[in-house]
């Protein structure tokens, strides 16, 4: 059995000093494949320990139903690990940010009015027992306490950037002990007083997180925890992209850099990121400094291993740097995974959205609009339909709150497509007696808002619909969260009509499939789904991410059904597979 405990200086690893070099990979954004091949790489890299967070709302989409299996079989990751012999840091949340929708927290929450979230609220804690139930049931085992290989487990999750309730995070760790988790605790936070004064426990662990200037950040820590080891819970090697915005590039020398400086004062650290992985589906969080911002499918990160596996110049700095400041590295053969250039593809099918909607999702009728969570919907689209039969003189119409992306029909026509937090020109309608007139308003949730005080982010339209200023009851709702495309049906007319569509082709592969990664230049915004699997969303028109990751496990020998939602438009329905990333 492992020990992990520390000193007033230094962490000690069966009563002996230790320094710990970690890294994180998140399980939930690998194709469960290739976690073995992402792991010996941080192996190889000397790093003798990984971290991951857990994803609430992905291991209990609905209330009350769980889901630890495929890409989310967290114990079968940590399985791995200890086969490389690689320690582990677990970090459960519930809440835990990392540019991942709503911070991880699952969406039904949001139906609740009377819940007060992330504090000391009876009803939000009673939630989140059940999840912890299951998920800490399963890591228990693999507690070094246990005979493991889970040195440490995070309390909450940078908790003094959202508030100071001390009460609530004793009552995680209350949890936690209910669930037999007795390794080492922490918290982690930013380096300002009021973060560590807030999010931390006096009778804990607390680690500090930053991406650079080490000396002061690790001073700040000092001053607030002298009697402790002094360790970077988060090493921001990289940065995550916006859409719209330039891709966040990293110099090796400069992580390196930071990195030794580190190292030398006798600090641990843990990379954030290792290795970032992908946004699957419709995973992607947001942030809102002022104005609402998505985040893109790549979780490249500038990580030391690439989104698709790749070995970075950092890559080899970092172990460099480990060699000469902490001993020999492991000699573990590891090598970038294959790539392929499949080439052009065109797509021979095409689907109408409205022609499929009893396909996508059922239609109720509702006296208003609803939010997709009051829906009990979490990903994807929700779509609004009204029939206005009385006459009205010229008036605007008033789309009250839109989350987040909005196209607007007017009897099947694209009257306008409107952004949240985006200006707008005004839409005028009027109709005559014994007239009537057919309003559809598809509005694309673009990922919740994953930190900050907006975290209450709810998705559809939130105001309802108006005429001026008169609001329009009797509402058609459909929920899509396109987790099912098999029962589409699709002709032969590849002609654009202005409305959303799924475009169907196949990928004929020859050999066993590699790595590849997809352009969809005559296309402008959507998702893509390969076998089924959701590469995740494009946005050619915003950048700058131009290619989708399509991870070889997805593929196979054969035929390989490529499936494209596209609401904004196709001039020329064919893709290109390339070898190479564009990620801006």
């Amino acid at each position: 059995m492992k020990t992990f405990t520390y000193n007033e200086k230094e962490f000690l690893l069966n009563g002996k000093p230790y320094t710990l070099v970690s890294g994180a990979v998140h399980y939930f954004r690998i194709v469960p494949e290739y976690w073995e091949d992402r792991l010996k790489k941080l192996k190889a890299c000397g790093f003798n320990t990984v971290e991951t967070y857990a994803c609430w709302n992905l291991h209990e989409r609905k209330e009350g139903e769980f889901d630890f299996s495929g890409m989310l079989d967290i114990e079968r990751f940590i399985s791995i690990a200890e086969k490389l012999d690689l320690n582990v840091i677990v970090r459960p949340g519930p809440y835990i940010c990392a540019e991942w929708d709503f911070g991880g927290l699952p969406s039904w929450l949001l139906k609740y009015p009377d819940i007060s979230l992330r504090c000391n609220d009876p009803r939000y804690l009673e939630k989140v027992r059940p999840y912890y139930r299951e998920l800490l049931s399963r890591i228990r085992p693999h507690l070094c306490t246990n005979g493991g290989n889970i040195i440490m487990v995070q309390i909450e999750n940078e908790y003094g950037s959202y508030g100071n309730d001390k009460e609530y995070l004793r009552k995680v760790v209350e949890q936690y002990i209910e669930n037999g988790i007795d390794c080492l605790l922490f918290t982690s936070d930013g380096t300002t007083d009021i973060m560590l004064n807030g999010g931390t426990l006096p009778e804990y662990l607390s680690v500090a997180n930053f991406g650079s200037r080490p000396e002061e950040r690790f001073a700040a820590l000092r001053r607030f925890r002298p009697n402790q080891p002094i360790m970077c819970g988060e090493f921001w090697c990289g940065w995550f992209d916006h859409w719209g915005e330039e891709h966040h590039v990293r110099t090796s020398d400069e992580t390196a850099h930071n990195f030794d400086r580190m190292l030398e004062m006798g600090a641990s650290v843990n990379f954030y990121m290792f290795h970032g992985g992908t946004n699957f589906g419709f995973y992607n969080g947001a942030n809102y400094p002022g104005k609402y911002l998505p985040t893109i499918t790549s979780y490249d990160y500038c990580a030391p291993v690439s989104e698709a596996g790749d070995l970075t110049p950092t890559f080899f700095a970092v172990r460099d740097i480990i060699k000469n400041r902490i001993g020999d590295v492991p000699d573990i053969e590891v090598a970038n995974t294959p790539k392929m250039a499949y080439g052009n593809i065109r797509l021979t099918e095409r689907a109408g959205m409205f022609e499929n909607l009893d396909k996508l999702g059922t239609t109720i009728h509702s006296p208003s609009t609803k939010t997709m969570e009051e829906m009990g919907q979490d990903f994807g689209y929700i779509l609004y339909s009204v029939t206005l039969d009385t006459p009205f003189e010229k008036k605007r119409l008033i789309l009250g709150d839109i989350h987040d992306r909005a196209h607007v029909f007017k009897d099947g026509t694209l009257e306008r497509i409107i952004l949240r937090d985006e200006p707008s020109e005004e839409i005028l309608l009027s109709q005559g007696a014994g007239e009537s007139m057919r309003l559809d308003i598809l509005v694309e949730n673009m990922g919740r808002v994953n930190y900050g005080p907006k975290l209450l982010d709810k998705k559809g339209l939130l105001e309802g619909v108006r005429i001026g200023g008169v609001y329009r009851f009797g509402i058609d709702i459909t929920c899509m969260t396109m987790d099912d495309l098999s029962e589409l049906v699709y002709t032969n007319d590849l002609t654009f009509d202005g409305k959303p569509a799924f475009y169907r082709g196949n990928l004929v592969i020859d050999s066993d499939p590699s790595d590849t990664f997809i352009r969809l230049d005559g296309f402008h915004k959507g998702f893509v789904k390969i076998n089924g699997f959701n590469l995740g969303r494009y946005w050619n028109d915003r950048g700058p991410q131009k290619t989708l990751f399509v991870p070889a496990p997805i593929l196979r020998k054969g035929e390989n059904e490529i499936v494209i939602f596209e609401t904004d438009g196709c001039e020329v329905p064919r893709v290109q597979f390339v070898d190479k990333p564009q990620l801006g």
